[in-house]
């Protein structure tokens, strides 16, 4: 057994915590639910999967409730998940050697998100921070709570072999009433906190969630205009999904402007792709089809398909509108079975 408390918060969960649980059972780590309040079964269900369940007096502060629950764990290694999170792959040998070589680092997991694109089901990767030592860092944040060290420092990473399905970002008005329920306390860290980055930015996928583009963009915008580290993982996300709003919102000459700025980006799949998407909205077809085939070079992406069958999706489109046909199809076929790749070659087939 590795000496890894797993901590969970918890309030009326009981659709997701259960399958949470199930899923961690054969890696024998210790589980602490901390319950917020429910009123549904999700006690009842922790009981009967963790071996500790305690219950807290929610504060409007998730740092609170975190720190809460990596104070009741046995071990000082601390792994955080929520409920709505489901072990996918994990190698404990490698995770054990992690342990040993980074004791002050934190340690990032894997999480896949599905979402929509074209109708079509997706998965958009991220690495978060989930796995430290306790007795090096804590949690910061009212809301949307972050990892940092005692001392005040900037804590150092490390990739741990552990993937997490994130089944929280299916229901499309589960979201909504997660951002709803997020927005006024975010706003309440940005007013007593003043402004950030990461609170512009989280602003921003709050409003995305309830589609509010505009306000989306507008929060994205704020945050960049601060002093940003383009290194860090939040702020490439940030810029390619204000570009995404833009491209929504048809405000291309801005996207543009995004893409000359943050030209530093274009090491990533995910930026060289959004390059491509502006580039075809403002009818720049060489360019963009040339970002598209530079961005089937890269071995990995965030956004599934974006080093793959989506740019080759978007090619073929473009040479279908400008009538070649014959390289329409062509790049169609690169995209396997990519449903509406799928649905355009039927409809372009040679008569």
């Amino acid at each position: 057994m590795l000496p890894i408390s797993v901590c969970m918060i918890a309030k009326n969960e009981d659709n997701h915590i259960e399958e949470c649980l199930k899923r961690l059972r054969p890696c024998r780590f210790e589980v602490i639910v901390v319950d917020t309040g429910s009123v549904d079964r999700t006690v009842e269900i922790a009981q009967r999967y963790a071996d500790k369940v305690f219950h807290f007096a929610w504060c409007n502060d998730f740092s609170a409730a975190r720190n809460f629950s990596i104070r009741q764990a046995s071990n000082d290694w601390v792994l955080i998940i929520d409920c709505d999170e489901y072990l996918e792959n994990v190698n404990l040998a490698d995770l054990e050697d992690a342990l040993e070589q980074n004791s002050r680092s934190v340690g990032m997991i894997v999480r896949n998100n599905p979402y929509s694109i074209q109708g079509v089901r997706s998965i958009m990767s991220e690495r978060i921070g989930r796995l430290f030592n306790r007795r090096y860092c804590h949690f910061e944040g009212i809301i949307h709570e972050q990892v940092c060290t005692l001392d005040g420092r900037e804590p150092a990473s490390f990739q741990i072999p552990l993937t997490f399905y994130h089944e929280g970002y299916v229901s499309e008005s589960g979201k909504r009433m997660r951002a709803t329920r997020n927005l006024e306390l975010l706003l309440q860290d940005l007013e007593r906190k003043g402004p950030s980055p990461y609170t512009y930015f989280r602003l921003g996928q709050n409003y995305v969630s309830l589609n509010d583009l505009d306000k989306a963009a507008h929060y994205y915008q704020k945050g960049l205009e601060l002093d940003v580290d383009t290194g860090s993982a939040f702020v490439q996300s940030m810029v390619e999904t204000y570009g995404y709003c833009l491209i929504e919102l048809a405000r291309y000459d801005a996207a543009m402007e995004l893409c000359r700025r943050y030209g530093v980006l274009s090491q990533r799949a995910d930026f060289v792709y959004l390059q491509g998407m502006i580039y075809m909205k403002k009818g720049l077809y060489d360019r963009a089809i040339a970002e598209f085939e530079k961005a089937t070079g890269f071995a990995t992406c965030s956004r599934k398909g974006i080093n793959s069958y989506q740019s080759y999706y978007n090619i073929a489109s473009i040479y279908e509108t400008t009538g070649e046909l014959d390289k329409a199809r062509s790049y169609y076929k690169k995209c396997g079975d990519y449903a509406p790749a799928v649905r355009r070659l039927k409809e372009i087939a040679p008569r």
